[in-house]
């Protein structure tokens, strides 16, 4: 039985090592990166017993959609880099296994050849400084059938991906482009970050399209509790996978702060760190609605397209299915705080 690991391997040995660097890189020092999954590390499960957990589902509502777990695929760039099938190979693989694919606006795909598959969509995306694009591009996600927006509000500017400028790595090769960020005319424009943004782009979003709005990139409670007077329809805790702020606190640690800010009125999703059907229970009983992952999903696309994205997605099931029969629960919402425990540094 192949793991997680044996996909990431498989990955590192097939793609060109500045690929590689690329998608597994962080900001910086890469602190914040190694903290996210090393802070999962230090939690242990407290499980519960006879409770009759047979016939577990996992079965999860959230803006816009009903996923078939509470496992969904972070947006994350240049899929075609990794392989060929790109991003309708990894389209292909969440709609067979009904999980919700989180479409990049820097995606090497157009989204609307992404959503031939068939799947639940959402499509993530940096409001550009020219608002009439991004309306633009918000209308085109909209058309193509997404069912909700992902807003990532933690990119005033770009993090400092050291890998990437030890090996000079700033372009795509020739041949393949940001195909979401194509005008009217069909040219592409460089995706831009836009650090006068305030919670005010929320109202101006709600006057271009009706679908649901969630913020990602939410660590502070006070940002959460602004989000949600804002009016967003969810908010998802990350660090954009340390590829940002090096040094910024680990998902996993910000999630409960940030879970007592929401209270409840706005679901709350978790990205960052997550490898394994532990993880996500962890994040589950510590307040998220659902978790997202990004790193892993590309490790299996690397390894063997669209079928090797299939076998993430349902490694995750199995596990995550496994664990909660283990811990004493036969839903998602059979766990609370309660059954996660702290191990130390």
């Amino acid at each position: 039985m192949r793991t997680l690991t044996d996909l990431a391997e498989r990955a590192r040995r097939t793609l060109d090592p500045v690929h590689w660097d690329y998608f597994a890189g962080g900001a910086g020092e890469e602190r914040t990166l190694l903290a996210n999954t090393a802070s999962f590390e230090r939690r242990r499960i407290v499980p519960r017993v006879l409770r009759s957990t047979g016939s577990r589902d996992l079965r999860t509502a959230l803006p816009g959609a009903l996923s078939a777990t509470p496992v969904l695929i972070a947006p994350t760039a240049f899929h075609r880099l990794a392989h060929p099938d790109g991003e309708s190979g990894t389209a292909r693989a969440a709609a067979g296994t009904g999980t919700v694919l989180t479409v990049s606006m820097a995606a090497t795909e157009p989204v609307e050849r992404i959503a031939e598959a068939g799947g639940p969509l959402w499509f993530q995306f940096y409001p550009q400084p020219d608002r009439a694009f991004t309306a633009h591009v918000v209308r085109r996600a909209e058309k193509a059938g997404c069912r909700a927006l992902v807003l990532t509000a933690d990119s005033p500017v770009l993090g400092r991906r050291e890998r990437d400028q030890r090996n000079r790595f700033h372009d795509l090769p020739a041949g393949l482009a940001c195909e979401n960020m194509r005008d009217e005319t069909g040219r592409v424009q460089p995706i831009a970050m836009d650090g006068t943004l305030g919670w005010e782009i929320v109202t101006w979003l709600r006057g271009v399209t009706g679908l649901p709005i969630l913020v990602k990139g939410v660590l502070h409670p006070a940002d959460a509790t602004a989000a949600v007077e804002a009016g967003v329809d969810g908010l998802i805790v990350s660090n954009h996978g340390g590829r940002q702020l090096d040094g910024a606190v680990a998902t996993i640690d910000a999630l409960p702060a940030v879970v007592r800010a929401v209270g409840r009125r706005v679901p709350v999703l978790l990205d960052g760190g997550v490898r394994r059907g532990a993880d996500v229970l962890v994040a589950l009983a510590l307040g998220a609605d659902a978790v997202l992952v990004g790193r892993p999903v590309l490790w299996g696309l690397a390894a063997g397209g669209a079928a090797g994205v299939r076998d993430v997605l349902d490694l995750l099931r199995a596990d995550l299915d496994h664990v909660l029969a283990l811990a004493g629960a036969r839903t998602p919402a059979d766990l609370d705080p309660s059954m996660v425990v702290s191990a130390g540094c």
